[in-house]
C-alpha cells in the first residue's frame, strides 16, 4: 500500500462550498471548477445531505451566518456523525472576531478563513488541506488493514490453540475409560459455575469475562496427566490397592509437568496454561485438607481447582462408563451437598445448587451415545486382555 498526497496524480477531489448568498457560491465555485470538483448547497440542511451521500466530499467551505440552521450547526452534527467527522471543515465567512474563529476551531473546523477572500490564499489553503486528509486517510486504512490483520492472525493463533489443547485432552481421554463427552461437559460446567460464583463478592474481582474464558481453554487439560499411569491401574474396574492408588495418584503431578514442560519448550508464561496447570494440580485436593497431592485446606487450594473438583465429582457420578451405569442427577445432587464443607468449597456448593438445572441440561446435551461407549469398552477390552 502506498501513499500519494499529490492531488494531480489521484481522482479529482470533490469540494462541497455551503453559502445562502447565490454570488458568494457562484465566486467560489469559479474559483474551484479548475482543479476540483465543486458541489453547491444553499443551506445547512441540503449541505447534510450531500455531506452524508456516497461519494462523499473531500473538504467542505462552509458559511456561518446562514438562515435557520447556521454554519456552527452544521459543522457540529457533521463532527457527530461517524459518516461524515472527517470530511474537514474549512469556515469561510464574515465573522472576524477572535471568539468567532475560536468558536469555529473549537467545533472540529480544521482552518477559518475570513471574507472578502484573497484567492491565491483559499486555493493554497484548500490545496494544503486534501494534501492532510489524503495522508490521514491513508493512515487511518493502513490502521483499519492492520487491524484486520491482526485480528486474522489473532483468531488463527487461537484456533491453533485450541485445537492443541484438545488434542492433548483427547490423548489423555484415549487412554481413560472416559470419553470424548466428558471433557466438554466439564468445560461447560466450570463455566456456568465461575458465572454463577462471580454474584459472590469474595469470587468477583477474580472471576472477569477472560479469567472464564482462559477457563474455558484449559479445563480439558485437567486429566492430561493420566497419560501417565499404567493401563492396568487407569482401567482397572475394581478398587484399587493402597499402592495402585498411590501411583493413581500421581496424575496430577505428571499433568503439572506436563504442561510446564510445554511451557519450557515455548519459551514463555501463558496465563491459560497457568490456570491449566493450576487445574491438573489441584483438582483432587479437598476443602477440608484430604485431598491430594498436597492436601491443601480451603483458600489454599486455588479457585479453578476447586470448580474443576466439583465438575469433575459431579459428572463421575451421573455419566455412564464401560463397567457402570450413571446415578440419577438427584443422588448425585445430594452426594455433593453432603460433601459441602468437606470435600467441595461451601460457596461452591451453593452456586452449584442454584443452577443445578444447568448442570443437568449440559450433561443432557454432551450425553454419551451407545456408540462411545461401545468404542470405550472395545478399548477397554483390548487393553486389558493383552
Amino acid at each position: 500500500m502506498t501513499m500519494n498526497t499529490d492531488t494531480t496524480h489521484q481522482e479529482v477531489p470533490t469540494i462541497l462550498v455551503v453559502d445562502d448568498t447565490p454570488a458568494n457560491l457562484s465566486l467560489m465555485t469559479g474559483l474551484l471548477r479548475d482543479a476540483y470538483k465543486v458541489k453547491a448547497a444553499i443551506d445547512g440542511e441540503k449541505a447534510l445531505r450531500i455531506a452524508q451521500a456516497r461519494p462523499a466530499p473531500d473538504l467542505i467551505l462552509l458559511d456561518i451566518m446562514m438562515p435557520g440552521m447556521d454554519g456552527y450547526e452544521v459543522c457540529r452534527r457533521l463532527k457527530a456523525d461517524p459518516a461524515t467527522r472527517d470530511i474537514p471543515v474549512i469556515f469561510l465567512t464574515a465573522k472576524t472576531g477572535v471568539e468567532d474563529e475560536k468558536m469555529g476551531l473549537d467545533l472540529g473546523a480544521v482552518d477559518y478563513i475570513t471574507k472578502p477572500v484573497s484567492p491565491p490564499i483559499v486555493m493554497a489553503r484548500v490545496r494544503n488541506h486534501l494534501i492532510l486528509k489524503a495522508s490521514a486517510d491513508f493512515l487511518r486504512d493502513k490502521a483499519e488493514f492492520l487491524e484486520r490483520e491482526v485480528g486474522k492472525r489473532t483468531a488463527e493463533v487461537m484456533a491453533i490453540q485450541d485445537v492443541t489443547i484438545m488434542a492433548m485432552a483427547s490423548l489423555a481421554e484415549t487412554r481413560d475409560s472416559d470419553t470424548g463427552n466428558h471433557i466438554r461437559r466439564t468445560q461447560h460446567y466450570v463455566k456456568a459455575l465461575a458465572l454463577k460464583l462471580r454474584e459472590q463478592s469474595r469470587f468477583a474481582g477474580l472471576l472477569d469475562d477472560r479469567y472464564i474464558a482462559m477457563l474455558f481453554k484449559s479445563a480439558p487439560l485437567h486429566d492430561i496427566g493420566k497419560v501417565g499411569i499404567p493401563d492396568r491401574i487407569l482401567l482397572k474396574p475394581g478398587k484399587l490397592t493402597p499402592e495402585e492408588f498411590e501411583l493413581m495418584k500421581t496424575h496430577t503431578t505428571l499433568g503439572r509437568d506436563a504442561i510446564q514442560s510445554a511451557e519450557r519448550q515455548l519459551g514463555m508464561s501463558v496465563d491459560f496454561l497457568n490456570l491449566a496447570k493450576e487445574i491438573a494440580y489441584g483438582h483432587q485436593e479437598k476443602w477440608d485438607g484430604s485431598g491430594y497431592p498436597e492436601g491443601l485446606q480451603g483458600e489454599a487450594i486455588p479457585v479453578s481447582a476447586r470448580m474443576m473438583a466439583l465438575a469433575d465429582v459431579y459428572d463421575a457420578l451421573i455419566s455412564r462408563r464401560v463397567y457402570k451405569e450413571g446415578m440419577p442427577h438427584e443422588q448425585a445432587l445430594a452426594i455433593i451437598t453432603e460433601g459441602r464443607g468437606q470435600h467441595f468449597d461451601p460457596g461452591m456448593v451453593d452456586a452449584f445448587l442454584a443452577i443445578q438445572e444447568e448442570f443437568r441440561a449440559i450433561a443432557r446435551r454432551y450425553v454419551d451415545s451407545d456408540a462411545d461407549l461401545e468404542a470405550k469398552r472395545q478399548h477397554f477390552t483390548r487393553v486389558m486382555s493383552a
